[in-house]
């Protein structure tokens, strides 16, 4: 492949089946569909982790969350394992982030020759409220979610604005720098990740009265499951959605604020357009992970639904099939290696084991089919969750307690668990025999629960945590966070 710049675009909490290339008849998202069309759209893609900070650590080193140990938003990254901004750096390619990357400090080596307009976990700390996972409770920030969604202005709306702007002036600034290695440039945006407010330009594309309600919202159909239940109590969304009108208002924000992002993804396809940089640049669009949106009860992430664990994946460029959808799984790790390709920067031998496959390799069918995976230690579990996907199998495996079983295939909407189904007794082992190829998962959650322990206790202890409240989201650059 011939070396181009690779331009990658991560928005945070995007559910993939909010795109109209993706087939939603009501979502309205020009530029991701006119970039699908163009390009490739990898239509079973998963983060490595359903929550920001240890998604991000695992996408940026290419490495699954419990080999690297940042486990949840409380243990962020903190450059100490290399990453594929290390690895084009120390071949001398020009990288840089502008936006979200959810990592400790700037002051960390990250691997960026720039970080522009970076937002971090709070003070270098993140929620520590999410540590205390065997002593779960009902939160309180989580009831603002309800009352605050609407139409109106927001700080993550004016911090997209802001990111874009840069992002821009970036590129329009590359246009007469032809000359070197291919540069990479990683654009992080914040939004549709609650607050869910939406300007109202974008709001009103989307009349509430016909916005559809989530999938199984009324509580006689919510799954019922240990693990589940107990991420509802620290969870606990669902209280203030106490009415249909409520939840349509909060999905019609929700709406306009992809469609707010799209705008914004417009915005830097036009940039590459009039500095005539659309020749020698590859573009990535993806999400950190989904949200729920109400289905089975769940606002935000934290589950091993599609709704939260799926991402959008697009990929388009010089060289890139257009107008194709591959179906085969693909992952966040998988964008370490397909980076590195992007540029023609060579593999390093110590990342030789690294799990993830080039996108390129994997669009062309130059892969074997594979297993993917994804794991969750993190704010309202009371064990490990990991999720194996085999074909349109998908295992969920939680420690101590009964696992879950769906084929995406013949049931999308995951309401069937077929993991006591006799006709599926064979798969369920192979998946589990698959899944504890990759890692202990006994072994694993005790290792987390210890590294979140030590935690606790590095930032003042249990009591302390609890006397100091917790805030909804991670405030962007210049703003504080708000308490409940």
């Amino acid at each position: 492949m011939t070396p181009a710049n690779m331009l990658f675009i991560m928005s945070d909490e995007h559910n993939p089946r909010m795109l109209g290339c993706h087939g939603h008849p009501m979502v309205k998202t020009p530029h991701m569909d006119r970039l699908a069309a163009g390009g490739v759209r990898f239509s079973d893609a998963s983060c490595n982790s359903p929550i920001c900070v240890p998604s991000r650590a695992s996408f940026a080193t290419g490495r699954y969350v419990h080999q690297i140990r940042f486990w949840d938003n409380a243990i962020p990254y903190d450059g100490t394992v290399p990453t594929w901004h290390h690895r084009l750096r120390e071949n001398g390619h020009e990288v840089t982030s502008i936006g979200k990357l959810h990592f400790r400090a700037t002051d960390d080596d990250n691997g960026f020759v720039e970080e522009v307009l970076p937002m971090h976990v709070l003070n270098g700390v993140g929620m520590v409220s999410g540590l205390l996972r065997k002593d779960v409770r009902p939160g309180k920030a989580t009831l603002k979610l309800a009352t605050e969604a609407g139409p109106g202005d927001s700080s993550y709306q004016r911090y997209d604005d802001a990111i874009t702007d840069a992002a821009v002036q970036w590129i329009k600034e590359r246009a007469d720098k032809r000359a070197g290695k291919p540069w990479a440039l990683f654009v992080s945006l914040v939004c549709p990740h609650f607050p869910l407010i939406a300007r109202e330009e974008w709001f009103n594309l989307y009349p509430e009265d016909q916005v559809p309600l989530p999938h199984r919202h009324e509580r006689q159909e919510w799954p019922r499951h240990p693990f589940l239940d107990t991420l509802r109590i620290f969870q606990n969304y669902h209280e203030g959605f106490d009415s249909e009108r409520k939840m349509r208002r909060a999905i019609a924000a929700y709406f306009g604020m992809i469609s707010f992002l799209d705008h914004n993804i417009g915005r830097l396809m036009t940039a590459l357009e009039e500095a005539g940089l659309m020749d020698s640049t590859r573009v990535v669009y993806t999400s950190d992970h989904g949200d729920n949106l109400g289905a089975r009860g769940y606002w935000g992430k934290s589950n091993m639904y599609q709704d939260s664990v799926a991402v959008p994946m697009i990929m388009a460029g010089p060289g890139i099939p257009a107008g194709q959808v591959c179906h085969e799984p693909v992952t966040l790790v998988d964008g370490f290696p397909t980076i590195l390709d992007c540029v023609g920067a060579p593999r390093h031998p110590d990342d030789a084991d690294l799990p993830g496959n080039s996108l390129f390799d994997i669009a062309n069918g130059l892969t074997h089919p594979r297993d993917v995976f994804s794991e969750y230690h993190a704010s309202g579990a009371v064990t490990g969750a990991f999720m194996l996907r085999r074909g349109s199998l998908k295992y969920i495996h939680y420690t101590g307690m009964e696992p879950q079983l769906f084929d995406l295939r013949t049931d999308p909407g995951e309401e069937h668990d077929l993991a006591r189904d006799p006709d599926y007794a064979g798969p369920r082992r192979e998946c589990e025999q698959a899944l504890r190829a990759i890692l202990d998962p006994d072994a694993i959650d005790a290792l987390a629960f210890r590294d979140q322990a030590a935690r606790i206790e590095e930032v003042g202890g249990r009591e302390k945590i609890l006397a100091g409240g917790n805030y909804g989201y991670t405030p962007p650059p210049g703003t504080q966070p708000v308490y409940s």
